[in-house]
């Protein structure tokens, strides 16, 4: 299997690449925009084949990169059941398989930062990896105070669908702004302060509602682009 971890420096996205080098089938998850031209030299230079363009949720940081790479390449795009994405390809749950050769990715719905969440859980040599979009960070989540997050949700999602894997499962978040790439779950269960504070639920709610954190600047361009798949008005 291949793997590649790729970074959008503007907004802190971080972008996966994952191939099946037998079939030398490849999926895309959380693509950029912006760095489209890099996405699309890389599966040339690696001689791959795009078969799916998977997003975690629908991002208000950033607008995403599907569109033109299904323009350009034919790929088929994957978003939850619950995105609204009107001219998405697949519509999925938790329980669904996104098959590329012999390999594939297992949604697990993980909504709360946004109604839409969803992690992707796959399994290289032996091992347990989950993309975990901007449900869980490296000592962090995901806010919690638009569309339709929740905090209360958002603890219960991380808690059943993600804490639930093996502790060794690795960590590969949505985004990081502190220089990380990866953690594990052992580790956020004993490190990341926002759910190590919080002894329940409510309490989670309470520090997450106090954040105040400021508006996203690009949601009133990223938001709408995204609900038509990346497209622009």
């Amino acid at each position: 299997m291949l793997f590649r971890q790729l970074f959008d420096s503007e907004t802190c996205t971080f972008t996966y690449l994952l191939a099946d080098e037998r079939s030398k089938e490849a999926v895309l998850i959380d693509p950029v925009l912006e760095q489209v031209e890099r996405d699309l030299q890389l599966l040339n230079e690696l001689s791959l084949r795009l078969k799916y363009l998977i997003e975690t949720h629908i991002h208000a940081d950033h607008i995403t990169g599907a569109a033109l790479l299904k323009e350009k390449t034919g790929a088929q795009t994957v978003v939850s059941r619950k995105a609204g994405v009107e001219n998405a390809n697949r519509n999925v749950k938790t329980g669904d398989t996104i098959s590329f050769g012999d390999s594939h990715l297992q949604v697990r719905e993980t909504p709360g930062h946004t109604s839409s969440c969803m992690t992707l859980v796959w399994e290289m040599h032996g091992r347990k990896i989950a993309f975990t979009g901007d449900a869980l960070f490296i000592r962090g989540c995901g806010r919690t105070d638009f569309q339709e997050g929740s905090p209360n949700t958002l603890y219960k999602s991380v808690h059943e669908q993600i804490f639930s894997l093996p502790d060794d499962t690795l960590i590969y978040p949505g985004h990081d702004y502190k220089g990380h790439t990866r953690s594990t779950v052992a580790e956020e269960k004993q490190f990341n302060p926002r759910l190590k504070l919080a002894n329940d639920e409510n309490a989670f709610a309470d520090i997450m509602n106090g954040l105040n954190l400021a508006y996203p600047k690009k949601i009133d361009t990223a938001l709408p682009a995204n609900l038509r798949g990346g497209l622009a008005e």
